[in-house]
């Protein structure tokens, strides 16, 4: 077995090797480089902290159960994001009432909206999306999944998926934009 102190300099790729042949401590500098960005992209999807723990930690068992799976063909926190981003679709699809991917479920509710005086990033903007635009867009632009990919990993049609990313990129772009409006004015000819 390996110590952390040697296995701080190690590329990820040899790390998934060692994990491969059951290297606990392998795996848990994986764990330890990457834990906080699963965490952080399914808090994106809107998960709260405790969920998105619960999420990063069932990504990372499912990656150690799956190790040999890993082609190495893109990076391991791709690879283990797309897990979590699954598993938290899965999770969502579970929890959520009938027809929360229908049409404008909750995306006209002025609660959800910022106050002129809030501090607009990224990630206040996309707590402003509807659950499905926000899990879509992330699932397309923070995972990197296809849009048929992410219709299969939410169960929905490929159409509906490809609506709500348009949509929640429109939006995003409005409420990011640099004329300061928070998308509260439509903008013309654009």
């Amino acid at each position: 077995m390996t110590t952390q102190r040697t296995l701080a300099g190690v590329h990820d790729l040899e790390l998934v090797a060692l994990g491969r042949t059951g290297d606990r401590a392998a795996f848990g500098e994986l764990v330890r480089r990457h834990g906080s960005a699963v965490r952080a992209l399914v808090r994106r999807m809107g998960a709260d902290a405790a969920a998105a723990d619960d999420v990063a930690q069932d990504a990372f068992l499912s990656a150690f159960e799956q190790i040999a799976e890993f082609r190495g063909e893109g990076a391991f926190r791709t690879w283990v994001s797309r897990i979590a981003a699954r598993l938290y679709a899965r999770r969502w699809r579970r929890e959520a009432r009938a027809g929360l991917l229908a049409e404008g479920t909750d995306a006209d509710d002025p609660s959800r909206a910022l106050g002129a005086d809030a501090r607009i990033d990224l990630d206040d903007a996309l707590k402003a999306l509807s659950d499905p635009e926000r899990i879509c867009v992330s699932l397309c632009y923070g995972v990197g999944l296809s849009h048929a990919e992410a219709a299969v990993a939410l169960n929905a049609p490929l159409g509906t998926v490809k609506s709500h990313v348009k949509r929640g990129l429109d939006k995003l772009r409005s409420r990011l934009s640099p004329d300061g409006d928070g998308g509260r004015r439509r903008q013309v000819g654009g």
